[in-house]
Formats: structure tokens, C-alpha cells, sequence
């Protein structure tokens, strides 16, 4: 009869140990995805101000007997530009190249509509990240226009303003959102705890009857709750990996993320894994050791 109901207890048990561990596991994935859009978001921003450029066009002069000396002083300019400490890259395109690329951009092979040199000479600029807001592009447009050959500075600052609204928009939308995910999952992992906590009620309150102390009774709650925690951060983890995998292996997601930022995600998921679940039996187990003998038949 004893071993028989050694045998529902552990049953009992391990099943109660599965449910926190399953518990745990989809709360931090469900974080974890979460963190892995903030990271993605924050990437293709960082994207997509490397393809911005400031175009300087330089004035377009028909005469050909001058050809050879603007020329000169496009390319003694260029050198100018790539000194400054704003210049990630700076790359000229002469008015023969500017042709072959507006034909490329406009489907055209004929020569019949490029009889003369209508393009003028330029230079993409291509800024390091910490020059890539509003105010220094229009701080750079106007340097940059000052030399005498330059015609024309052009930059896509309108749409980098409306993007950095648009992203500010969605980082605090999906911030809002992490957080609310948040007070949910350690209200449900606390849930969990605590029904397990309870069950071992009076075992807990018998120890203190005895004579132990709070420390010692407390002590292998929680070193089972660091247990629980790490496996159910290390299942989330699993999850995440492969479906970072599969997006990356079905082209959904291009591989221009950071790694580094995934590891301090990692980590991060590793840590709450285990901060939670401590914290919550801490908390649970407290709460029966205040209690008195007659309040545990009816808490």
C-alpha cells in the first residue's frame, strides 16, 4: 500500500515538474520571439541607413576641350571628401558611366537617345551610422556644396525622417507589447509555482514544526526551482534557434543580424528563465511558512 502511493506521489510530482518546465518553455519562447523582432527591426534600420547616400552632382560642361581638366578636379574633390570624418565611402561616377547606368536603369540599348553627355558627373557619399540623422545629412549637404564645381547635393533625408517616425512608432508599440507579455508570463509561471508549492504544503510545515530552519527547508525548492528553469529556458532556446534557422534556410529572414545581439538575447532568456522560477518559489514557499498549522486547509 506505502509503495503504492510512493508511486502517485512520484507520479504526482514529476508531472507537476513537467508542467513548470512546459510553462516556462512557451512563456520565454513567446519572449523570445518577441526579442528576436526588436533585434530584426533594429538590424534592417541600421540596413537600410547603410544604402543611403548623398549624391553630388557636379556641373555638367558640354565643352570637351575641358573634359580632361574637370575631370581632374572631380577626382582631386573626391579625395577632398574621403578626409572627412563623416565619409564611411565616397565612389565617382564619370559621365560615360552615368550613361551605361541610366540605360541599365531605364531598359535602353540604343545610342540614338545618349548622343550627348546629358549626364553629369557624380560622387555617392556613403555615411558612417553615427552621421545618419537629419540634422548632420543637412549639415553635410551644405559642406559639400560649397566647391564651386559641385552642382547639386541630394540626399533622401525626407525619407529617412518618416522612417525613423515609422520605427519609433513600432519599437514603442512592440515595447509595450513585451512588457505586457511579460506581467502575463511571470503571473502564469507564478501560477504554476505555486500549485506545486502547494502540494507540498505540509511537508513544508512539518519541517518547522520540527525544528528546521527557513533556509533549510526553503533550500531544495529552490535549488529544484534553478533546475526547472535553466530546462525550460534551454527547450525555449531550442525553439528559437530553429525557427531563426528556418527563416533564415527559406529566405523570410536575410542573415544581416548581429549575432552578438542574439547571444545577449540568449542569455538574457537563460537568466529570466531561472530568475523567475527562484523567485516564485521563494515567494510560494514563504507564504506557507508564515502561515499557521490550521490556515493550510483553507489557503
Amino acid at each position: 500500500m506505502a509503495s503504492k502511493l510512493d508511486r502517485i506521489n512520484k507520479n504526482r510530482l514529476r508531472s507537476s515538474n513537467v508542467t513548470v518546465v512546459i510553462s516556462i518553455s512557451l512563456v520565454l519562447f513567446l519572449i523570445g520571439i518577441i526579442g528576436m523582432i526588436i533585434i530584426n527591426a533594429n538590424s534592417y534600420i541600421d540596413y537600410l541607413k547603410e544604402q543611403m547616400v548623398i549624391e553630388v552632382f557636379f556641373k555638367n560642361e558640354k565643352d570637351k576641350k575641358d573634359l580632361v581638366k574637370n575631370e581632374k578636379s572631380q577626382l582631386l574633390y573626391l579625395d577632398t571628401v574621403r578626409t572627412n570624418p563623416y565619409v564611411k565611402s565616397a565612389k565617382y561616377i564619370s559621365k560615360k558611366q552615368a550613361v551605361q547606368i541610366a540605360k541599365k536603369d531605364l531598359g535602353v540599348d540604343s545610342e540614338a537617345l545618349f548622343e550627348e553627355d546629358i549626364f553629369p558627373a557624380s560622387i555617392t557619399v556613403a555615411l558612417k551610422p553615427e552621421y545618419i540623422d537629419s540634422t548632420h545629412i543637412e549639415t553635410i549637404k551644405h559642406q559639400l556644396q560649397k566647391n564651386k564645381i559641385v552642382d547639386e547635393v541630394k540626399s533622401d533625408s525626407q525619407l529617412l525622417s518618416q522612417m525613423n517616425k515609422g520605427v519609433n512608432k513600432i519599437t514603442i508599440g512592440i515595447s509595450v507589447l513585451a512588457v505586457i507579455i511579460l506581467l502575463i508570463s511571470v503571473s502564469l509561471i507564478n501560477n504554476s509555482i505555486r500549485l506545486k508549492i502547494y502540494s507540498k504544503r505540509f511537508i513544508i510545515k512539518t519541517m518547522q514544526l520540527v525544528g528546521a530552519k527557513r533556509f533549510f527547508i526553503m533550500k531544495p525548492f529552490l535549488g529544484q526551482a534553478i533546475v526547472l528553469g535553466s530546462i525550460g529556458a534551454v527547450i525555449a532556446l531550442i525553439l528559437l534557434s530553429g525557427v531563426n534557422y528556418g527563416l533564415i534556410h527559406y529566405n523570410i529572414l536575410p542573415p544581416i543580424v548581429e549575432y552578438s545581439n542574439y547571444i545577449l538575447l540568449f542569455l538574457f532568456i537563460l537568466i529570466l528563465g531561472v530568475l523567475i522560477t527562484t523567485l516564485s518559489t521563494w515567494l510560494a514557499t514563504w507564504r506557507f511558512l508564515r502561515l499557521k498549522l490550521d490556515d493550510l486547509y483553507y489557503s
